[in-house]
């Protein structure tokens, strides 16, 4: 069935990425404490950087797909040397993680299978980066400088191409920058909060949320877990919305990973959980994909 048309204020697709750090280890860091967090922030369509991605290049998903991406390096957007992670200022988001396309291609499967279904969803992909889970989302149906360089001008070459020429529905896409804490203040707006005050969210009441939420390479940093396992509750469709992760078991040097987060959902006893696939490929650590949805 069709979902319900979104209201602008609510985009069909969404991408979200991270603006900080909460830093490494569940103690608080030694020294001064970190300035203040940056006020979470939509960005739009038309905000793509001058220093935006070029030299498109594809990403093959399998014989009959492939989902182009730009590449663009952290000294000419952070004003940083090349580096995965500077805490407090980038988390990694101009890198294409092996994580993200551990869920592009589990999602592929599941679609081919039958045990997934994209078209009319309501979809947000938190920490994003190259957005190329939420792209894949929208050919099948935490920074802001991430956004405006390099996720902005990778949807303008998938998705906005694709409807140009006639071959794609309409869509809204949305993009916002913020922390995990503060986020879904945006994220929830619209017809999504309303659906939520006027249902109460009882167990057998839902409101309108996310019908499907993708993460990929989100768990790295141990202090960042409950945070955003309480935005993925607050985001997620309740009772039907699931959930899709991906990521490494475990990160060396900063101690978080996909197990850290299952505890969480564990623990909480909210949700149940699913592995759908473990990488172990030898381009890095071990990788898996889970899937959460509410009991």
């Amino acid at each position: 069935t069709e979902a319900k048309k979104p209201t602008p204020a609510s985009p069909l697709f969404s991408f979200s990425n991270p603006s900080a750090s909460f830093g490494f280890g569940f103690g608080a860091a030694p020294g001064p404490p970190p300035p203040p967090l940056p006020p979470a922030v939509e960005v739009l369509l038309s905000e793509e950087s001058p220093v935006a991605a070029g030299n498109l290049e594809p990403v093959v998903v399998d014989d009959s797909l492939s989902i182009y991406k730009g590449r663009v390096n952290t000294s000419d957007v952070f004003g940083v040397k090349n580096s995965d992670l500077v805490p407090g200022k980038y988390e990694g988001g101009l890198k294409l993680w092996e994580g993200s396309l551990d869920l592009v291609k589990t999602l592929n499967s599941d679609i081919k299978d039958d045990r997934l279904l994209m078209e009319g969803k309501h979809v947000l992909e938190l920490g994003c980066g190259h957005g190329l889970p939420g792209i894949y989302a929208g050919l099948k149906d935490f920074n802001a400088e991430v956004l405006r360089c390099l996720t902005i001008p990778n949807v303008k070459a998938n998705l906005l191409k694709k409807s140009s020429q006639g071959t794609s529905t309409s869509r809204s896409i949305g993009f916002y920058a913020g922390d995990w804490s503060e986020i879904d203040k945006l994220l929830l707006c619209g017809d999504a909060v309303q659906d939520k005050i006027t249902n109460l969210r009882t167990e057998n009441e839902g409101y309108r949320g996310y019908d499907i939420i993708l993460m990929a390479e989100t768990v790295y940093a141990l202090d960042s877990l409950p945070s955003l396992y309480r935005l993925v509750k607050k985001c997620l469709h309740y009772p039907s919305g699931v959930v899709y992760m991906a990521g490494k078991k475990h990160y060396f040097g900063v101690g978080g990973g996909t197990r850290q987060f299952l505890r969480l959902v564990r623990e909480d006893g909210a949700m149940q959980s699913d592995l759908l696939a473990e990488v172990t490929d030898g381009s890095s650590n071990v990788r898996e994909v889970w899937k959460f949805s509410f009991k």
